[in-house]
C-alpha cells in the first residue's frame, strides 16, 4: 500500500492567480472556476489583456505568470481593491546528498495540495476576508517546482497581504519545510505549516518533538487536523496579522461530506508522470496497525464524501483534460459507500462513454465483499495497491495487522488478476523476527506462488504518530533524530536480530532478487496470459527496476528526469562550486538516461516477444494455477514453523465457529 507518510524552474510550475472566470455559458463558467482557473477560455482572457496571441510553452512560462501576477495586482489596485496572497506549498525532502528530491515529472500527486487548493478557492468565492478583498491563490509542488523563496516574498508584498502554507508535510519533509520556513521568515512573511508530522506528533506525543519547537520559536503557525471549516479562520488572522502558535483540532474531525471538493488545474497535474490527478474519497481506516500514521491522525471512524462530490469531481476534472484519478484512501475497500460510488463511476464509463481510469488501495480481504472487485474492473480501475506487508504470520500478529490471513493471499491476488487488474504489494522489511535468510526465502516464496505483479520494499519504520513510534519513545529507545531519514527508506533504528548494516544490505539485495530479468519476463506472462495491459506493465516495470539501479531512489519517490539546484542544497552540506557542480549534474543525468533507454529497450524485447508468441493466453505456472483444497499441504507459503503455527490455530477456531469444541 502506498505509505500515508511519505510522498524547477521558479514560481514558473505554480498555479495561476485565481480569478473568476468569464466564460461563454453557466456549465463552462462552473468548470473554468472549480478547475482552478485553468481552462483554455480562461486563459485565453487574459493573454489577451497582455497582448500574448496564445499561451506560450515552458521556456517563457514564468516571465508570463510574473507579467500576469504583476498585471492583475495592478488592476485590482486601480479597482480599489485589496488583495491577500495565498501561496500553497508541498514541500519535497533532501537526498543522501542534501539536494531537493525534484523531477520535471514527479511520480504522485499530492492529494494534500489538491483538497487545501479547492478549499482555498472556495474561500476566495465566498470572499472570507470580506467583499473587498480578493485572494490569489497559488499551489506548488516541490517534487516539480523549484521553490523561490525570494519570488513567493515578492509576490505576497506586491499584494500586500498574504501567507505561505507548507502543507501535507510528512515527517520525512518536515526538515526541508523548516529551512523553507526559515528563509520566508526572514522576509516577514507569515508561515504555517500542517500535514501528518505535526498531526501525528500531537496526537501520540502531545506535541514533545524539537523539530516542532524550532518552527514555533521561529514564529510558525502550526496547524493540527483537518482544514475543512476551519480554513477560513486561518487566513482571517493572517490577514489580521494575528496568527496563533497552534491551531489543533485534532479532538474534532470534521465530516467531508458535501465540502469543497479536490481540485488541481490541468497544468499542475500534467507535471505528474501519466497525468494522473488524486482525491480521497474518505478518510479513517478501522485496524490498528501498529506501524500506521492513519489511525492516530485521521481516526478509526469512516468520513467519506458522497457518490454525488465523487461524480462531481471526476466530471470536473474530466472537463479539464484528465482522465486519469489516484483515488488516496488508506483502504477503499472499507468505505461504506463502495458500492454506490463504484456506480456511477460505471454509469460514467458505460453510459456516458468517458475514458477514465482509477489507481486504489485495499487490504487483503476485499475479494470478500461480493461483486467488489468485478465493479473495480467495470468502473475502470487499472493499478490497485494492496497492503500485503508480509507473508510470516509471526510478524503480522506482532504488528497487530489481524486481517492479513495468509489462506486468503492467493484467492485475493487471483480474483484481481481474473478481472485484468495489475497489482502492487507493499512489503516490510524488518518485522521483529526477520533475519536476511528469511527475507530471502520470502522473497522467493512470493516469486513462485503468489500472483503479484509488483512489490514495493520498505523499511519497517516507528514514524512519529504510530503506536510504534510512541513505544520506543517511551522505552528510550534510540531513534534516527534525523526526520528526513523518516521515510520508510533508510534504518531509523536498531533491530534484534540484524545489525544495520546487514538491514541495510537485506533491503538492497531484495529488490534484486524480486527485479530479476527472468522474474520480470514472469510478471509480463502472467498478465498477457489474462488478457491485462501488458505494455502498462512493461512501464511499470521498467520505472520499478530502474529507479532502484539507476536513481538510487525508491519508486515511489522516482519521476522522470532529475533536477537540481546548485543553491537547493540542505544548509548543513556545502553549496558546491558551479565547475564541479553542473559538469557532475549533467554527466549523471546522460549515463542515467542512457540506461534507462537501454532497460526499456530489453525488456521490451522480452514485451514484444511474449505478445506476439501465439501460445500467451495458455500460460500458466505455480502461481497462476487455481486455488485447490489441499492448498495448505503443498504450498511452500504454509510450511514455515509461523505459518503452520498459524494453520492449527485457524483450523481450532473454525471448529470453535462450528461448534464441535466445548
Amino acid at each position: 500500500m502506498v505509505p500515508k507518510e511519505r510522498r524547477e524552474r521558479g514560481l514558473s510550475v505554480g498555479h495561476l492567480p485565481h480569478r473568476r472566470a468569464q466564460p461563454e455559458s453557466a456549465a463552462r463558467a462552473y468548470t473554468d472556476r472549480e478547475a482552478g482557473g485553468a481552462s483554455g477560455v480562461y486563459l485565453a482572457g487574459r493573454f489577451e489583456r497582455l497582448g500574448i496571441a496564445e499561451s506560450p510553452g515552458p521556456p517563457g512560462e514564468f516571465l508570463l505568470r510574473c507579467r500576469l501576477a504583476h498585471e492583475e495586482l495592478r488592476v485590482g489596485r486601480s479597482s480599489g481593491k485589496k488583495r491577500f496572497c495565498l501561496a500553497l506549498v508541498k514541500p519535497s525532502h533532501y537526498d543522501d546528498d542534501g539536494y531537493v528530491i525534484q523531477w520535471l515529472r514527479s511520480p504522485i500527486p499530492s492529494t494534500s495540495l489538491a483538497a487545501l487548493y479547492g478549499l482555498a478557492q472556495d474561500c476566495a468565492e465566498r470572499r472570507v476576508l470580506g467583499p473587498d478583498v480578493e485572494i490569489d491563490v497559488h499551489a506548488f509542488d516541490e517534487t516539480n517546482a523549484r521553490i523561490r523563496c525570494d519570488r513567493l516574498a515578492a509576490m505576497i508584498h506586491a499584494a500586500g497581504a498574504g501567507m505561505v502554507m507548507l502543507v501535507g508535510v510528512q515527517s520525512n519533509q518536515f526538515p526541508r519545510a523548516l529551512d523553507l520556513a526559515k528563509a520566508l521568515r526572514e522576509r516577514d512573511i507569515p508561515v504555517a505549516i500542517g500535514g501528518f508530522h505535526v498531526s501525528g506528533t500531537l496526537a501520540m506525543l502531545d506535541g514533545a518533538d524539537p523539530d516542532l519547537e524550532r518552527a514555533t520559536a521561529m514564529g510558525v503557525s502550526l496547524f493540527a487536523g483537518e482544514a475543512e471549516g476551519r480554513l477560513e479562520r486561518v487566513l482571517q488572522d493572517a490577514d489580521a496579522g494575528a496568527l496563533a502558535p497552534l491551531y489543533n483540532f485534532m479532538d474534532d474531525l470534521p465530516g467531508i461530506e458535501g465540502t469543497p471538493i479536490p481540485l488541481l488545474a490541468a497544468e499542475t497535474v500534467r507535471r505528474t508522470a501519466g497525468g494522473a490527478t488524486s482525491f480521497d474519497a474518505g478518510r479513517g481506516c478501522p485496524y490498528q496497525c501498529s506501524f500506521c500514521t492513519i489511525i492516530n491522525v485521521q481516526g478509526r471512524k469512516s468520513r467519506r464524501r458522497s457518490p454525488a462530490d465523487i461524480e462531481k469531481i471526476v466530471r470536473l476534472n474530466y472537463a479539464g483534460g484528465m482522465r486519469s484519478f489516484f483515488i488516496t484512501d488508506d483502504n477503499f475497500a472499507r468505505n461504506k459507500d463502495w458500492e454506490p460510488i463504484l456506480d456511477r463511476l460505471i454509469f460514467l464509463r458505460e453510459t456516458e462513454k468517458l475514458d477514465i481510469g482509477f489507481i486504489i488501495q485495499v487490504d487483503t480481504l476485499c475479494h470478500k465483499l461480493p461483486n467488489f472487485i468485478e465493479k473495480c474492473a467495470r468502473a475502470g480501475v487499472r493499478r490497485v495497491f494492496i497492503g500485503l506487508e508480509n507473508i510470516n504470520p509471526d510478524n503480522l500478529l506482532g504488528a497487530k495487522k489481524r486481517q492479513n490471513k495468509i489462506t486468503e493471499y492467493r484467492k485475493m491476488l487471483l480474483a484481481w488478476k481474473a478481472a485484468r487488474v495489475i497489482t502492487y504489494a507493499g512489503y516490510i522489511l524488518g518485522f521483529p523476527n526477520d533475519t536476511p535468510a528469511s527475507i530471502e526465502h520470502d522473497i522467493d516464496v512470493i516469486k513462485r506462488e503468489l500472483p503479484v505483479d509488483l512489490l514495493e520494499f520498505f523499511y519497517l519504520t516507528p514514524l512519529p504518530g504510530s503506536e510504534d513510534h510512541l513505544k520506543l519513545v517511551k522505552a528510550g529507545t534510540a531513534l534516527d533524530l534525523d526526520l528526513n531519514r523518516h521515510d520508510l527508506n533508510h534504518v531509523t533504528t536498531a533491530h534484534p536480530r540484524m545489525s544495520r548494516q546487514e538491514w541495510e544490505r537485506i533491503y538492497q539485495s531484495a529488490w534484486q532478487r524480486y527485479y530479476t530479468i527472468d522474474h520480470v519476463e514472469t510478471v509480463l506472462r502472467r498478465v498477457a496470459s489474462v488478457g491485462a495491459n501488458a505494455g502498462n506493465a512493461l512501464f511499470l516495470l521498467t520505472w520499478f527496476k530502474g529507479s532502484i539501479d539507476f536513481e538510487k531512489m525508491h519508486p515511489l519517490e522516482c519521476g522522470f528526469l532529475r533536477l537540481k539546484s546548485r543553491r537547493d542544497r540542505r544548509p548543513s552540506f556545502p553549496i558546491e562550486p558551479a565547475w564541479r557542480f553542473y559538469p557532475k549534474y549533467l554527466i549523471e543525468t546522460a549515463v542515467n538516461q542512457v540506461r534507462w533507454i537501454w532497460l526499456y529497450l530489453r525488456l521490451r524485447r522480452l514485451y514484444l516477444r511474449i505478445k506476439h508468441d501465439p501460445e500467451r493466453l495458455r500460460y500458466t505456472d505455480v502461481a497462476m494455477t487455481a486455488v485447490a483444497d489441499d492448498e495448505v499441504e503443498m504450498r511452500e507459503l504454509f510450511r514455515t514453523t509461523a505459518a503452520q503455527a498459524y494453520l492449527t490455530q485457524e483450523r481450532r477456531l473454525a471448529e470453535i465457529r462450528q461448534g464441535r469444541v466445548a
